[in-house]
């Protein structure tokens, strides 16, 4: 054993603790560096040195706190008053505590810097439960580390050389007192103490508490900054048991609440009157909802004309075609950043505020839906993913929001009519051309009117496409884009099967996406811009239907009242959104939560709030997110206004159980 601290004798424990955490805090940052480095696209613009610096010295807060509680079982094993532990054996094992532990935390912040660009945030404790039911996790970690070996091979530089630099107490063989050590390591023990403690909360200071994930929007311009500034094990340990719902006191009544904003949707008494579901033998319309996986309205050539001076013609030709016979929206928006964000907020119409709702305790709320609603009043409703059953916890929630039936890969597998597991894509599902066919063939079994929801796989990690179309579709751009075009060509072809069926002019089909993906325009990779999904309803048996891209803000949660509205519903309901369709322009708004920021759109503006307090207002047409207009926006106030109301509301209503009238 090495004699790295012999001069300092007694003192050689204390010496030794602190140049190894030490080492740890230089792996948190250069794994910092690694996590920009890697994401290099989504955070350079208006990116300056000396906001860099900023965000680089704010991240030594909470890096100092990751090390501090990881490590605490390391400094007490080196420190503990007893002259048995001045051993090789004790030695080489706080050795190894210290690597394993370091290790794990480098391991993390590296993986969540591949991670981060579907989320755009630090990875929390509900990854755990939302891919607790998936039994391919060792592959996407094996494919992914064979993609991003370069990571690998940092990892392993790092660690060689935190072994390297890694020091012990060296003092065994030398003279000294045995009651000087107890004395001298009790002390330092004693004085690390305080160190430790107010590391872990972010201060010395009383009045300082415990630094939490949102701490970390002090020392940015963008609620996309945070995740640089955080580090992963930070935000892992912060959220383990955490209340995730915390009810704000903005407004004092329900009254003076809802005068502001209500999700109660009371239908008007004319519309009560007429509607077809209070009219025995009415022809009620089937509900049909395409959930296209990682569809994100960039790779949409229909709906970005003006990208690349006009030259863009996107990687979509059928949906380029759906559009124009459909209603779609100039400003569009997904509520969350993950798939599990994106059903809640599509089929059931509640967002994604702090953390993702079905992952939540508030899951077990008595929640409703499309199926919910629809089902009680006669409609077969039925819920497909091409996945395993149970995967991504998909089973549970259709089950949970009153869809009656789940078809998945077992049910594709069982059907005769088709190839079963030779169509798995190895990996996640059913490739999407098979399982869209045998989706329209499901729905032409059931009996009208029906309500169906289908989620799509293929446009997703690890990006490939079926053998037989790898030169149909060849890699171009970035790698979603092949995924893209299979897809769009899956759409299309479901289309085509499904407009031979009885049903087909008696049904209003609604296609969006669960998230965004991958992007290459700057305009897409903002704090706003990563949130931009298409939502386009489609309704080929309605003569009065007029398609047209509307200029309105959409956003996911919308598409449920929307539906409620086409299909007359008479009903109170309880849902977050809006009926796009009978909604002035000027009033349709979208909300969306990101590292601690509600972005709320309304007003031709976006406002970035902290729960607090306004931290920016932008154009929405500023679409790089450049110029900060806080303070000089005349409707900043009122924005404020409705986005307290939309929170309280929220909150209120999860933790009081109330999201069913």
């Amino acid at each position: 054993m090495r004699k790295d601290f012999e001069p300092l004798g007694v003192w050689a424990p204390l010496a030794a603790v602190g140049w190894n955490l030490l080492t740890a805090f230089v792996l948190y940052f250069l794994a910092r560096l690694v996590y920009l480095v890697e994401n290099w696209s989504y955070f350079v613009p208006n990116l300056s040195w000396g906001h860099l610096m900023e965000m680089l010295a704010g991240g030594m807060v909470f890096d100092v706190s990751a090390v501090m509680v990881t490590n605490v079982p390391y400094i007490v094993m080196m420190l503990l008053p007893l002259q048995m532990k001045e051993t090789a054996l004790w030695q080489r094992v706080c050795r190894a505590l210290f690597m394993a532990v370091n290790g794990v935390a480098l391991a993390a912040n590296l993986c969540d810097a591949v991670y981060f660009r579907f989320t755009m945030r630090r990875t929390t404790t509900t990854v755990f439960s939302e891919f607790a039911n998936e039994d391919n996790l060792l592959g996407i970690f094996l494919t992914e580390t064979l993609n991003h070996a370069y990571l690998l091979v940092v990892f392993l530089l790092l660690m060689w050389g935190a072994w390297r630099l890694y020091r012990t107490t060296g003092i065994k063989g030398t003279e000294y007192r045995w009651w000087h050590y107890d004395v001298a390591t009790l002390l330092s023990l004693l004085l690390l103490a305080p160190f430790v403690v107010a590391g872990i909360r972010g201060g010395f200071a009383t009045a300082v508490r415990p630094i939490t994930i949102s701490n970390a929007n002090q020392y940015v311009d963008r609620p996309m900054e945070a995740a640089l500034v955080l580090n992963t094990p930070f935000s892992l340990y912060r959220t383990i048991g955490k209340a995730v719902f915390v009810v704000p006191g903005y407004y004092r009544s329900e009254a003076e609440m809802a005068a502001v904003y209500s999700p109660l949707h009371v239908p008007q008494d004319s519309v009560a009157a007429r509607s077809p579901f209070a009219k025995p033998h009415s022809r009620l319309k089937n509900v049909v909802v395409l959930i296209v996986e990682s569809f994100g309205r960039e790779y949409i050539g229909a709906l970005n004309r003006t990208l690349d001076d006009g030259r863009y013609r996107g990687y979509t030709p059928f949906v380029d075609s759906l559009i124009a016979k459909s209603i779609t929206f100039k400003y569009s928006f997904c509520n969350g950043r993950k798939s599990i964000d994106g059903m809640p907020s599509v089929l059931s119409s509640i967002p994604m505020f702090v953390e993702p709702f079905f992952l939540t305790p508030a899951s077990m709320n008595h929640v409703g839906g499309i199926a919910a609603l629809l089902g009680a009043e006669g409609y077969e409703t039925a819920f497909f993913h091409g996945a395993q059953r149970g995967s991504m916890g998909f089973q549970a929630f259709a089950r949970s929001t009153g869809f009656r039936h789940y078809y998945g890969r077992e049910d594709f597998n069982d059907d005769e009519r088709f190839d079963g597991d030779a169509d798995f894509d190895g990996m996640w599902a059913i490739w999407d051309e098979p399982f869209l066919q045998y989706y329209a063939a499901k729905m032409s079994e059931m009996k009208e009117p029906f309500m169906t929801a289908v989620f799509t796989a293929s446009s997703h990690h690890p990006y490939v496409v079926p053998e037989k179309y790898k030169e149909v579709f060849p890699e171009e751009g970035i790698i979603m884009h092949k995924c893209i075009r299979y897809t769009d060509m899956a759409l299309r072809k479901f289309f085509e099967t499904a407009s031979r069926q009885p049903w087909y002019h008696n049904t209003i089909f609604v296609l969006t996406s669960d998230h965004t993906n991958m992007s290459d325009h700057l305009e897409y990779q903002t704090d706003l811009g990563g949130f931009a999904s298409p939502i386009i309803i489609y309704e080929p048996g309605n003569a009065d239907f007029r398609p047209e891209v509307q200029d309105k803000i959409a956003q996911q949660i919308d598409i449920m009242p929307t539906l409620m509205g086409m299909l007359n519903y008479h009903k109170p309901y309880v849902a977050f959104g809006i009926d796009l369709l009978a909604t002035p322009a000027e009033e349709t708004w979208a909300v969306n939560y990101l590292n601690g920021i509600y972005q709320y759109v309304k007003h031709g503006h976006v406002l970035q709030f902290d729960g607090q307090q306004t931290k920016a207002v932008y154009a929405l047409t500023d679409s790089l997110m450049q110029q900060n207009l806080l303070g000089r926006v005349p409707q900043q106030q009122r924005m404020e206004r409705e986005l307290k109301a939309i929170i309280q509301q929220y909150m209120e209503r999860m933790v009081q159980d109330r999201l069913q009238p």
